[in-house]
């Protein structure tokens, strides 16, 4: 989440999809298992299940499950797996047979198959956060969720409470002044016009708040829309927040927040780093766990 070019996990789990590359192996040197007694207890076994890639040429069984993979030949010693989105890439350098690359896929069959299984499961929740923009519909604002109300008397976007709600029932509507016949799209930039002027909102309060407390000072908060990191943090005094923390309740926003003001103490991810954020979040691994699970709503 520094500015530094290296990425934190955290910063990447919901934004970059997550992927997975095993350690290179060389055909030629298997590593040997480890004594039975040594092993960790072996997860659930996945349903036999096909996995292709839209570029496989390859395919064999794994496990009892078909993966079709992308096969390429590239400069490079060992062979290497990455499993994303798509599912499993294999490189292997061109002196390396095609048995030796399935005798390594075989030995890496437990690892492959956890990985495919885990982008299976972010694809279904991914689908599920997709959002349909139209009258009724809910997108989650600090942790709550918050129901869209197409109200042409609405002037812009006015967000209102109901104390009195049942238990499981939204406290929270937005009304927004368009037409009940209005485009998605239409509804769309206008309630994510909304979301960005309230990020700004609390972002800059909880700026304010952390700073005093790691006895830093910010010269200036903007937003961001990276694809790869929640936040940003320059020597010069600048923070960058990504404007989609909004979703999350304010612990996972003020994680985020003291990391970022965090690194104008050490501008690394040092021990010495670590402490800061320590000081004022004790447990700061709550909220980084939460970026790292949580799907954010799919607005296209």
């Amino acid at each position: 989440m520094a500015h530094v070019a290296r990425h934190d996990p955290a910063q990447l789990s919901l934004f970059d999809v997550a992927t997975g590359a095993a350690p290179a192996m060389s055909p030629r040197a298997v590593p040997t298992a480890p004594p039975a007694a040594s092993k960790p207890p072996a997860p659930p076994p996945l349903v036999p299940a096909i996995f292709r890639h839209p570029q496989a040429s390859r395919e064999m069984r794994l496990d009892g499950h078909v993966v079709a993979y992308a096969f390429r030949r590239a400069r490079r010693r060992s062979i290497g797996f990455v499993v994303g989105t798509d599912g499993l890439a294999v490189s292997a350098p061109r002196w390396v047979s095609i048995g030796d690359v399935e005798s390594a896929l075989a030995d890496k069959a437990g690892w492959i198959l956890r990985k495919l299984g885990e982008q299976q499961e972010r694809a279904r929740r991914l689908a599920a956060a997709k959002v349909d923009w139209r009258d009724g519909t809910s997108i989650p604002f600090l942790g709550e969720p918050v129901i869209i109300v197409l109200d042409p008397r609405a002037a812009g976007a006015v967000l209102n409470s109901d104390a009195s709600a049942l238990p499981g029932v939204p406290r929270l509507t937005l009304h927004v002044g368009l037409p009940h016949t209005a485009e998605p799209v239409q509804i769309r930039d206008a309630v994510q016009s909304w979301l960005q002027r309230q990020a700004r909102r609390v972002f800059d309060e909880r700026c304010r708040i952390y700073a005093e407390r790691i006895g830093v000072r910010f010269r200036r908060l903007g937003l961001s829309s990276a694809q790869t990191r929640w936040g940003s943090a320059s020597a010069d005094g600048t923070i960058r927040l990504h404007w989609r923390l909004v979703h999350f309740a304010l612990p996972t926003i003020d994680y985020v927040v003291a990391h970022e003001l965090a690194h104008l103490r050490e501008m690394n991810h040092s021990p010495r780093f670590w402490d800061v954020v320590r000081s004022v979040l004790p447990d700061y691994e709550t909220a980084r766990s939460t970026l790292r699970d949580e799907v954010v709503p799919v607005f296209d």
